[in-house]
């Protein structure tokens, strides 16, 4: 049996889309990255798209790992930041703004996969849900350096010349990607303190967290996007791999 493989998404307007019919009105659509279910199926795992209103218990009684996906900045609110920062946009229809909805929904799948020990997968986004969902903090705007941290290059791409993970030695970044790595970047926020259990295995030079690990559980998460990767990255066949060491467990 192929693992089932719960990948997160948004939700947004059907009124956003151009040349939408006036009926749909106020009507939304679950949207998702189509490039995170074809790494997946193409690492051997059955995708699984999870909207908001798939319960993270009941689902999780049936799931083999767990995709965070990437997107906007988790609210302020969620890990004790600036909220006076933020805008007030349904984020049905301003994608970019925050989504109280997403984050609860998200925050609550992590916990709960990681109460299950199920293998978790989180990217970008994923990663800072993550932290906060473990207790951790975040940094709501990196500062400008020599790093370039929110690339305009169009994907997909293996990453500028300037970006390069370096990753702890031992870890399971480090026996994924090697020594380090050259890796895309979009993204303007970070993890700053680390949630509870959360250790820090992969940086760029300018010290900004790249990669997290939740030590003797089956849990990466990475800055980077590897579904955008010109290359193939190894982090979709280790949650295949993973998930599928969890299931075959099951049947024993």
């Amino acid at each position: 049996m192929n693992p089932l493989i719960g990948i997160t998404g948004r939700r947004f307007q059907l009124s956003l889309l151009a040349g939408a019919d006036e009926r749909y009105g106020d009507r939304c659509a679950d949207s998702f990255m189509a490039d995170f279910a074809t790494r997946v199926a193409a690492a051997g795992g059955l995708p699984v798209h999870l909207s908001y209103d798939t319960d993270p218990a009941g689902v999780c009684e049936w799931l083999s790992a767990v995709v965070v996906t990437g997107g906007q900045d988790v609210h302020p609110a969620r890990w004790g930041g600036d909220t006076s920062v933020v805008r007030d946009v349904d984020p049905r229809t301003d994608p970019m703004v925050h989504d109280a909805a997403r984050d609860e929904y998200e925050i609550a799948l992590v916990r709960e996969a990681l109460e299950r020990r199920i293998p978790v997968l989180a990217v970008c986004r994923g990663l800072q849900v993550l932290n906060v969902a473990l207790g951790g903090t975040l940094i709501a705007d990196l500062p400008a350096g020599p790093v370039a941290h929110l690339s305009t290059e169009a994907a997909p791409t293996d990453g500028t010349a300037d970006h390069v993970v370096a990753f702890e030695p031992g870890s399971t970044a480090a026996s994924l990607f090697g020594v380090s790595a050259r890796t895309n970047s979009w993204h303007h926020q970070a993890v700053d303190r680390c949630g509870t259990g959360l250790v820090v295995t992969g940086r760029t030079s300018d010290g900004v967290v790249e990669a997290v690990e939740l030590p003797g559980a089956p849990v990466l998460g990475v800055q980077w996007h590897p579904e955008w990767m010109a290359s193939s990255d190894p982090a979709f066949a280790w949650v295949v791999a993973e998930a599928g060491r969890r299931l075959e467990r099951s049947f024993v």
